[in-house]
């Protein structure tokens, strides 16, 4: 009888939106709509988030998921990721996509007040962190200092906004193509197997100066043509 091969489980994707949610021309949700097998992470409010409630949302998505998991979170959610890390069940998860990651301690929302400080804590798995130059709710510098705390590759996405459909931004296939890159390298075990630098390199964009990688131009899209625009921070 021939030996059946060990084959490592697909991780799962949780798409974690921030503030009020993704709308439906946002690309975490064209995403979904594009592979049924993503599963949105639902918070009880969108409007009024609580980080307790958010991150015990967020423990039982992934603990509920049969395989280990890729966190694709965006804004606010990143932030949620850093918090969630320090005591979640991070053996469960393959990776993370971290997407304009919002700057909990500048910006002055009474929504958001629970999420600060932001932890600087290196996270316990591979994570990319994308931001773009002229995002309203982070300067590009502290996105850079967010992924070296968090011991991430950092991707500059240029000039995008927050990387929402208020931005001009729905579709994302750049990003799509680097959700892709982020899976097949969190498949391989000998690259599970993290280094000292303790991250996953990105092979979808060019090198950049400061060591940072700079993705292709986004593919822009009328943002009055998608709606949905309740996406920030």
């Amino acid at each position: 009888m021939s030996a059946v091969p060990n084959r490592t489980p697909r991780p799962g994707v949780l798409v974690l939106p921030g503030l009020n949610g993704s709308g439906s021309g946002h690309w975490q949700s064209i995403w979904e709509r594009h592979h049924r097998e993503f599963q949105r992470v639902e918070q009880a409010s969108w409007s009024e988030p609580r980080l307790g409630d958010w991150a015990a949302t967020l423990e039982r998505a992934v603990r509920a998921a049969p395989a280990p998991v890729i966190l694709v979170a965006h804004s606010l959610a990143c932030a949620l990721v850093a918090h969630w890390a320090r005591v979640g069940a991070t053996e469960r998860v393959a990776a993370a996509l971290l997407v304009a990651p919002a700057d909990v301690d500048a910006l002055e929302r009474v929504e958001i007040r629970s999420f600060a400080p932001m932890p600087l804590e290196r996270l316990p798995f591979p994570s990319w962190v994308v931001a773009s130059e002229n995002d309203p709710f982070v300067t590009l510098d502290r996105s850079r200092s967010f992924a070296r705390a968090w011991g991430a590759p950092f991707l500059e996405a240029g000039r995008c906004g927050h990387v929402n459909v208020a931005s001009g931004y729905g579709p994302w296939p750049e990003g799509e193509a680097l959700l892709a890159e982020l899976e097949r390298a969190a498949m391989e075990p000998l690259r599970r197997a993290r280094s000292h630098e303790g991250a996953l390199e990105p092979r979808v964009a060019a090198p950049a100066r400061g060591g940072a990688r700079r993705l292709p131009a986004f593919d822009a899209a009328a943002a009055t043509s998608l709606g949905g625009r309740g996406d920030r921070p």
